[in-house]
């Protein structure tokens, strides 16, 4: 049943998977579906974003919430005529506003110390998800953004504050600067455009239907699976094309 459940969320990884996180632990999601295909490779996944065990009025007030279970808890916070319940959700959407980057440095330094040295691991954070290796105590992600395409040398770069602001390194994590800082603002701008566009598709996506597996008959062969698999992917894949010109015909409004 799991290899059902991860073959049927694969063709998201076009787009990208939907993954909630929760704020006590650097490997702790809310589980959904689209973590099974991570259990099955054995990938581990991590995020930062954790509350502070010290500041007291912020762990009452996020508890043991996954995101989105936090926000529909403002919301109803908000709305509440208790005035310690409408104080908690104050102090639930604070810690959201202040955290936006959505890591946070005790996130960070849990992080640092959960990783092993030399680990192949996925780290999530904005809706992203990169490849992240441990060197010499040091975090490290993966560098693909655009703007890094003429930047053959450049390949890591430091995970060493929230800001975002690490240094780049080499294949063996010798310091490597990008020799033309302003081509890279630039991709990185348009790497912003295309993460919208990606934005909308993903949330086009979830609204389209799953592939029922109950409708395939029983005893079908392997060939005949892979057929149908492949069929369903060519027809998501012309359809994901599809809203992908609409989407940038609504960026170039946008951005007009």
């Amino acid at each position: 049943q799991n290899m059902s459940d991860a073959m049927a969320i694969l063709h998201k990884l076009q787009t990208g998977l939907d993954v909630n996180v929760k704020f006590t632990g650097v490997r702790v999601f809310e589980y959904t579906p689209e973590c099974i295909v991570f259990d099955l490779l054995d990938i581990p996944l991590y995020h930062g974003w954790l509350v502070d065990p010290q500041v007291a009025d912020i762990v009452k007030a996020v508890g043991n919430c996954s995101y989105n279970q936090l926000v529909e808890k403002i919301i109803s916070c908000k709305q509440s005529d208790n005035s310690e319940l409408v104080s908690e959700g104050f102090v639930a959407e604070q810690f959201l506003n202040n955290t936006a980057t959505q890591l946070t440095y005790h996130g960070l330094c849990e992080l640092t110390s959960a990783v092993q040295e030399g680990e192949l691991c996925v780290f999530f954070r904005n809706n992203h998800f990169s490849t992240m290796t441990k060197y010499k105590g040091q975090l490290y992600l993966l560098v693909t953004d655009q703007g890094f395409l003429t930047e053959e040398k450049v390949v890591w770069e430091s995970l060493h504050n929230v800001d975002g602001d690490g240094n780049f390194c080499d294949s063996e994590f010798h310091l490597r600067p990008p020799s033309d800082p302003e081509t890279v603002y630039r991709g990185q701008q348009d790497q912003i455009d295309q993460d919208y566009l990606m934005a909308l598709s993903l949330q086009q996506e979830q609204q389209n239907q799953e592939i029922n597996w109950e409708q395939i008959p029983e005893g079908i062969s392997d060939l005949e699976l892979a057929k149908k698999l492949q069929e369903e992917e060519d027809r998501r894949a012309s359809q994901y094309y599809q809203e992908q010109e609409q989407a940038a015909a609504q960026v170039q409004v946008r951005t007009s």
